[in-house]
């Protein structure tokens, strides 16, 4: 790897950058903890909770050194709800670097970026490294960020040796670092560059590279390349209009059991999407039909904590004995415990009246202010007669300052209870909900790689495109193609963003080997952006019949 080709060649010569030999390498937990501690000793660090966790600090830090952006920048662009605290921030890096270089300590991305500023700064240095290998050979090119790039081009500058391999169609990861512009700048950072495409598909059949070719068409910035295959048959991917998310998870259900039946194994059939959340109401749907799935990439709906949060105020409204939800509310609000949870549900349990004892319990709390609010939520609740999707509302309500408090990536969380919220629109039964949302099917589990993932087990898969790259299945379903979701909102004005999302929608084309079908539901209020959704994804929509096919439920 490229951390490892770093570490033993700065072993060779710490000396030349200032560092011992045997310095420290902190990997990711070691470099939680020494922000974590760091953290706690800065002076400024605000009295109100909305500064980032170490988790977070890492990520800002790792994400600034892999992009080649300031702390600035990364604060602007992906964490804005903590540019009141940039000043903080900033002081906190500051000392981190301060820490690692008196300590001889080296981050994952400090190897990288060493390095470069040895074979930078020492040209006698980078002479003797790069003739000490005749070739240099680079697999996924796409994936590599700036740093990598560019120690790349210092150990080829003097033989001119080196060969990548890459699809720029499948450069998916700006998230993480990736640069596009690695691949795509090759032959002018490396002039007499010889191209060799690979254009023969051993995957699928050709309808669905057809789709693949005119969908990357559609990018800005490409190599021209035209998918084919020897392998014959095939039937072209389908596009189908659903009435409702509901009926878009039927569908898929209806469709999977179909395919069961004529002898493909749930192992080979695919659920991807865009984003974790979009899968909530298929995984409910697939609990109550018993078909057992594994999760890839984001978490289960029913095993998050904020979704937990949420229906425990809603079960308790269902069962005000259910002590588990009434602990799990309590805990939730700050400078109340555990012993102060069991004297607060033991003097609701004693009056026997439901929610309305709540009202009068007498207990001291050290948060008062917070235990009125959430009396008041549920006198709220109990004095009106409210839907399901209205109690949902009120809980949300009531549990977002909790939510910002607690999670530093609030915002996204925040779209998982709104689709929450649209699921239980579709409800008139408080138990049938909450009954819904406890079933778990059998086998089912969550992983954060499908490299383990045997693909004779006889389980459906339902991953995120982004986890999904480099795999295949016999039948794949893409679902909320749905313009807004895929391509996201947040990317719709942004070029780059945009190019990327489309070269997301690819990379799910290209999985399938035999069968391909596209979902979205016809029409989706979007709370966040208080807008109706109804077009079928911009990279998908208008396609010629000869290319897609369309149905509609």
């Amino acid at each position: 790897t490229f951390h490892s080709f770093a570490n033993a060649n700065l072993r060779k010569y710490a000396a030349k950058i200032g560092f011992k030999s045997e310095f420290t390498i902190l990997d990711r937990v070691d470099m939680e903890n020494l922000l974590g501690m760091l953290r706690k000793n800065t002076r400024a660090l605000p009295e109100h909770h909305l500064f980032p966790k170490k988790q977070t600090l890492t990520q800002i830090i790792s994400k600034s050194v892999n992009k080649g952006l300031s702390i600035d920048e990364i604060i602007y662009d992906e964490y804005p709800h903590f540019s009141p605290n940039l000043a903080q921030i900033k002081k906190i890096h500051e000392e981190y670097v301060r820490q690692k270089r008196e300590h001889h300590f080296l981050d994952y991305d400090d190897l990288l970026v060493y390095l470069k500023q040895l074979l930078q700064d020492q040209p006698e240095i980078r002479q003797r490294i790069s003739s000490a290998y005749q070739f240099i050979m680079v697999d996924e090119y796409q994936d590599t960020n700036p740093v990598q790039a560019e120690i790349l081009h210092l150990l080829s500058n003097i033989n001119k040796n080196i060969m990548v391999v890459g699809d720029d169609s499948q450069s998916i990861y700006a998230f993480r670092g990736a640069s596009f512009k690695n691949i795509m700048e090759f032959p002018r950072v490396f002039p007499n560059t010889k191209i060799i495409r690979l254009e023969k598909n051993y995957r699928s059949v050709q309808p669905i590279l057809d789709l693949a070719n005119v969908i990357i068409e559609q990018a800005a910035n490409k190599y021209k390349k035209n998918l084919f295959t020897t392998k014959r048959g095939g039937t072209k991917p389908v596009l189908i209009a659903a009435e409702s998310e509901h009926a878009q998870s039927r569908f898929v259900i209806e469709k999977i059991q179909d395919l069961s039946e004529k002898g493909i194994s749930l192992g080979q059939i695919a659920v991807l999407f865009r984003a974790s959340f979009h899968s909530f109401d298929l995984e409910i749907e697939l609990a109550k039909e018993e078909i057992p799935f594994i999760k890839v990439g984001g978490f289960k709906f029913m095993e998050s904590a904020h979704i937990k949060d949420v229906l425990a105020h809603l079960r308790v409204i269902s069962n005000p004995y259910d002590w588990l939800s009434w602990y799990r509310i309590f805990l939730l609000l700050d400078k109340i415990g555990i012993k102060t949870a069991q004297n607060i549900y033991s003097a609701l349990y004693k009056k026997r009246t439901g929610i309305a004892g709540l009202f009068t319990v007498n207990v001291k709390t050290g948060n008062p202010d917070g235990f009125n609010r959430l009396k008041e939520l549920f006198s709220m609740i109990e004095s009106g007669h409210m839907s399901i999707v209205e109690m949902g509302e009120a809980v949300f309500n009531y549990y977002w300052p909790i939510l910002k408090e607690k999670y530093d990536d609030h915002p996204k969380r925040s779209r998982d209870l709104e689709q929450l919220l649209t699921i239980m629109d579709r409800y008139r039964d408080l138990e049938k909900f909450l009954t819904d949302m406890a079933l778990e099917p059998p086998n089912s589990s969550i992983n954060n790689s499908l490299s383990s993932h045997d693909g004779n087990m006889d389980r459906l898969v339902l991953s995120t495109v982004h986890s999904a790259k480099g795999l295949e299945w016999n039948t794949v379903f893409v679902i909320w193609t749905l313009d807004g979701r895929f391509p996201s909102l947040r990317s719709i004005n942004k070029e780059e963003e945009l190019e990327e999302e489309m070269r997301l929608m690819y990379v799910a084309t290209t999985r399938a080997k035999e069968n391909l079908y596209f979902t979205y539901p016809e029409e989706i209020y979007d709370r966040s952006s208080r807008t109706i959704l109804d077009r079928p994804s911009r990279f998908l929509d208008g396609l010629p019949g000869d290319i897609l096919q369309k149905s509609y439920l």
